[in-house]
């Protein structure tokens, strides 16, 4: 469904924890990492939407959530030819998104990446709330920092207006095990300290026993 600019309507989620950290996901098979978003259906709500994405993307229900804050209004992000299918080229310019904040009230161990048969992310972390516009995917740089700057101002600290290029913050990062082998042992979480010291540099600490 698209409008008559070529976006399609859709609906971007910022979980927090709390400590307004944010929820990152790795993409199923990709080295990239994003906040989870999904189209609006005919005759959804962006709220309807945005529930219906959270359970399939995060397996999170609604009662694990709270809702902080909205966009007022669409945010667009135009998509490269590239990543465009050659069918639909032409006529599919990108996404516009209203994007929620949301307050996870749920345990970490109720995120289940696998509720359904085509996942879409097969990591996670929590991260700084301003470190993804360090690392998002370039042409969606310009949404993301719109809705982070409009949100935060339901976070009881200020805005700061931007990030620093290098700095040092720390994220606890949740590997999704995958599917069990016949016969091989139940696979569990593998919980480590994230130390992102620069954009090219990553660190993992093992966290203590």
């Amino acid at each position: 469904m698209l409008d008559r600019e070529g976006f399609r309507p859709n609906v971007g989620i910022i979980l927090l924890n709390a400590h307004n950290e944010v929820w990152w996901g790795k993409r199923v098979r990709e080295h990239s990492w994003q906040f989870p978003q999904g189209g609006i259906k005919y005759g959804e709500t962006p709220e309807q939407a945005m529930y219906r994405e959270l359970e399939e993307e995060i397996g999170l229900r609604q009662e694990h959530v709270k809702i902080v804050g909205r966009t007022r209004d669409w945010l667009r992000y135009e998509v490269p030819d590239h990543f465009i299918k050659r069918e639909i080229r032409g006529h599919y310019r990108g996404q516009k998104q209203i994007w929620f904040l949301l307050r996870m009230v749920a345990r970490d161990n109720d995120v289940n990446l696998r509720l359904t048969d085509h996942p879409e992310f097969d990591a996670w972390r929590w991260h700084e709330y301003w470190v993804p516009l360090d690392v998002v995917i370039e042409f969606k740089r310009e949404v993301y920092q719109r809705a982070l700057q409009e949100l935060s101002r339901f976070l009881s600290w200020p805005a700061h207006g931007g990030h620093t290029q290098e700095r040092r913050q720390s994220a606890r990062h949740l590997r999704q095990p995958h599917p069990p082998r016949a016969g091989a042992p139940e696979p569990v979480a593998v919980e480590e300290q994230l130390i992102v010291v620069s954009q090219t540099q990553l660190i993992l600490v093992p966290e203590k026993e």
